[in-house]
């Protein structure tokens, strides 16, 4: 499995972001569904402000590429990325169009030397 983490940012707007947050308390099934056919196995979204944190875990057949030309012959995710778009907004220095920015590894406890 690899690994990835994401971040990207909601308007910050406490009822944009309360409607955001139920929209993910109940993800449509087409979007449940495709996102399991992407191979992705594991998301997690996690929220500070209005600041939000993807972790997503998925197999060898999974790639950004691959995944953004699934969706977009997708017409359920399409409606769904439409959506999300009225709470989401680019982080700064993003290109246009681009929403979720891979975030780069800085610390990993496990590659530490040990205490002694």
């Amino acid at each position: 499995m690899n690994r990835y983490c994401l971040a990207l940012d909601l308007k910050d707007d406490p009822d944009l972001i309360a409607e955001y947050r139920r929209y993910h308390e109940a993800v449509w099934p087409e979007i449940h569904r495709s996102i399991l056919a992407s191979g992705i196995h594991s998301m997690e979204i996690y929220l500070t402000g209005n600041r939000l944190f993807m972790i997503m875990e998925a197999d060898q057949t999974f790639s950004f590429e691959r995944k953004a030309a699934m969706d977009a012959a997708n017409p359920d995710v399409q409606r769904w990325e439409d959506l999300m778009w009225r709470f989401q907004q680019a982080l700064p220095g993003s290109l246009p169009g681009v929403k979720w920015r891979p975030m780069e590894l800085v610390f990993q406890l496990e590659q530490q030397p040990a205490l002694r």
